[in-house]
């Protein structure tokens, strides 16, 4: 089962573990990228982030920590947009549903949006669905 149910989400983030959405393309043909949402635990409060980086990978490269960043003036340290925070793991998760489209049943432990991605990538980089059909979440100005 690579999807969490709620409950399993809210024990990771509670025991300290962050959970990643693979959120799909961005970008264009001439410039490749992909878009992940990440929801971390932080001393008493859930962060959630965005993270825009190059497609630069391939089927033995996935890890998309070491992607660059999309935006190539961004600095190192700001790898991954902070979009807010709250103080109880469901707020988190529905602030990066409102803010990036993620989905409730589509999150995984961390390490396992590589997964996903490598999926996307034998299925052909596929731009308008997922490779198991369902619809990338919409692009919200600004992100």
């Amino acid at each position: 089962m690579r999807y969490l149910v709620e409950p399993f989400i809210v024990g990771a983030l509670r025991r300290g573990r962050s959970v990643e959405q693979f959120l799909g393309p961005v970008g264009s043909p001439d410039r490749p990228g992909l878009r992940y949402a990440e929801v971390r635990a932080v001393r008493t409060s859930f962060e959630v982030y965005v993270h825009i980086v190059e497609d630069v990978g391939h089927e033995t490269f996935l890890d998309l920590d070491e992607f660059p960043p999309f935006d190539q003036d961004a600095e190192e340290e700001e790898f991954g947009r902070l979009l807010g925070s709250t103080e109880e793991p469901q707020g988190a998760l529905v602030l990066a549903e409102e803010c990036t489209g993620a989905v409730r049943g589509r999150w995984v432990n961390q390490g396992v949006v590589q997964d996903e991605y490598l999926d996307f990538v034998r299925a052909g980089r596929p731009s308008g669905t997922s490779p198991d059909g369902h619809a990338w979440p919409a692009w919200h100005a600004g992100l």
